[in-house]
């Protein structure tokens, strides 16, 4: 036995001379007029010269309904004899009609002639029977089907007819030899068409979201998204239709996946080359308005070409959200270009730049020492910036309050209004430093209205450093004892631990940063100095005494 092998011309023949064979009966097949003598619930039954046969009722129904009746004369064909009745069909007659046209209209040898239809069943290690949409059935072995039999019922298909005979009312086709003729036809054009890169002509014949399928004479080649317009990635819909003539060049050709590739762009002149030696950076151009994104705006140079208007550029405010809150589709403006790189393409312009700078208006109105109102406009792990009008100023963690170890995002949250000073403004940096303690007495004014330099003091250890040591003076201050100026370590003084009680004498009270400096080295002094005067006293005394006595005897 011959084992079956896909794709075997020789094997082909032989299933489409079973397939003949199995259409021939014991009579060669003829057509005669039958009367309609029964119609069943399944079949109806016709009268040929006393004998009788059967036929399936779905031949003569249409949507359901039965088109003839009982008595009616109606054409079958005889395909034989089964004992003593007739093997009939109306259908076949049917079939006939329509083979005899199709002979009659593409002649008696009508290979090569491509025909369309659907696969209606499959006979087991044989084939396809394709029905077209005329009703003429044609069938196509298991080989020249191309396609897979499990679910193939109900695909439509186009084929090639390899083999017909008008005799027998068989039609064998090919959707194989199509397949293999349009891929060397389409072999053929694609060389032809990779052979130069000449801007060639072709016509939209469907539009994607991804880009343009463009028919170039029966190859489908795709104009994708990104070779539309100099742009960049655009919306064919927005600027072609279905049947619209295009110019295009041939830009690759994937064998393996059957796709060609074309640009519509690289068909026409690059208007990059033309700004590169009239545009450049600094100059001020006028621009349109064309798309928004949510980083900033594109804006059309009219000639293919578009920039970007990020939203840093667009105010020299810095809580711009959106560029719809300032900006219009179509608004023409005038803008600054601030960077441009015609290889790459690229091109950024800023609105902004051609507007007055704020921080330099804010100079001209505003000093340091000013006292001004803003609102919190964001918060960080140093501070808060306020935004002063067009500006913002940093407010430190330290120049929020006279408390200590307190940070901005514990006192305000953003949007709250506040009461500010200018403390410090840096021209060259464009930075503004504010305060708001600056608005409050500090600790240390409080202290030196009590206190003065020479006072001595009581107070408490609070922290111990190398460089000496913090005593808690009052809320929000404490005062240092440098290493120098502490006592040496004696048994009678012996090393200070955190929760002494120590004396000093104030030697410096700094009201601006809020420092107070003790010694109890310069006490120690002080109190000596204190004795020997106590001492120098009472021995003048002594002597003036002695003195007086001696003169007075």
């Amino acid at each position: 036995m011959k084992k079956f092998k896909d794709f075997e011309l020789a094997e082909d023949e032989n299933f489409a001379e079973l397939f003949e064979e199995s259409e021939k009966q014991t009579e060669t097949n003829t057509v005669a007029d039958g009367t309609i003598v029964a119609i069943n619930s399944d079949s109806f039954i016709v009268s040929i010269g006393g004998k009788e046969g059967r036929i399936p009722l779905s031949e003569i129904t249409v949507n359901g309904e039965v088109t003839y009746k009982v008595g009616d004369t109606v054409k079958v064909m005889i395909l034989g004899t089964r004992g003593e009745n007739l093997s009939l069909s109306y259908k076949k007659v049917l079939q006939k009609l329509k083979f005899d046209q199709f002979f009659d209209t593409y002649g008696e040898d009508p290979e090569n002639v491509v025909v369309e239809g659907v696969i209606t069943s499959i006979k087991p290690r044989a084939g396809f029977i394709v029905e077209s949409s005329e009703g003429l059935e044609f069938f196509m072995p298991m080989a020249q089907g191309f396609i897979k039999a499990q679910g193939a019922v109900g695909k439509k298909i186009k084929a090639v007819v390899i083999k017909a005979k008008r005799d027998s009312n068989s039609i064998v086709i090919s959707r194989k030899k199509l397949i293999e003729e349009f891929q060397k036809n389409k072999d053929e054009q694609i060389s032809k068409l990779m052979e130069n890169t000449e801007v060639k002509e072709g016509i939209v014949k469907k539009i994607t979201s991804y880009g343009m399928f463009v028919d170039m004479g029966g190859i489908d080649g795709l104009v994708n998204y990104n070779e539309i317009s100099y742009k960049g990635p655009v919306n064919p819909s927005q600027y072609y239709k279905e049947g619209d003539k295009v110019e295009v060049v041939v830009k690759s050709y994937d064998k393996e996946k059957g796709h060609l590739s074309l640009s519509i762009k690289d068909a026409m002149p690059n208007p990059w080359e033309e700004i590169k030696e009239q545009l450049e950076v600094g100059d001020t151009i006028t621009v349109t308005v064309s798309n928004f994104e949510t980083y900033g705006a594109f804006v059309d140079l009219g000639n293919d070409i578009e920039g970007l208007l990020h939203i840093s550029e667009i105010s020299w405010n810095k809580n711009v959200k959106n560029p719809k809150d300032y900006l219009n589709i179509g608004d023409e403006i005038n803008v600054e270009v601030i960077d441009l790189d015609c290889d790459k393409r690229k091109l950024r312009v800023s609105l902004k730049s051609l507007q007055p700078k704020p921080f330099k208006k804010f100079l001209e109105e505003h000093k340091i020492g000013d006292i001004l109102k803003g609102n919190v406009a964001t918060i960080t792990e140093f501070g808060a910036f306020i935004s002063i009008g067009e500006v913002d100023g940093l407010l430190h963690n330290e120049e929020a309050s006279w408390e200590q170890n307190v940070k901005c995002k514990e006192l305000f949250k953003k949007g709250d209004e506040v009461e500010v000073k200018i403390i410090k403004v840096d021209k060259e940096k464009e930075n503004i430093s504010l305060s708001i303690k600056a608005l409050a007495e500090s600790p240390a004014d409080k202290f030196a209205s009590k206190y003065a330099n020479g006072d001595i003091i009581k107070s408490t250890v609070k922290d111990i450093k190398d460089f000496g040591v913090f005593v808690k003076l009052e809320d929000n201050l404490d005062g240092l004892i440098r290493k120098e100026d502490l006592l040496a370590t004696t048994e009678e003084n012996p090393e200070l631990k955190i929760g002494d009680e120590v004396e000093a004498v104030v030697v410096n009270i700094d009201k601006q940063n809020n420092r107070v400096r003790l010694s109890m080295k310069r006490l120690e002094s002080q109190k000596n100095r204190e004795v020997l005067k106590s001492v120098s006293d009472d021995s003048a005394m002594t002597l003036g005494d002695a003195l007086a006595g001696q003169l007075r005897k």
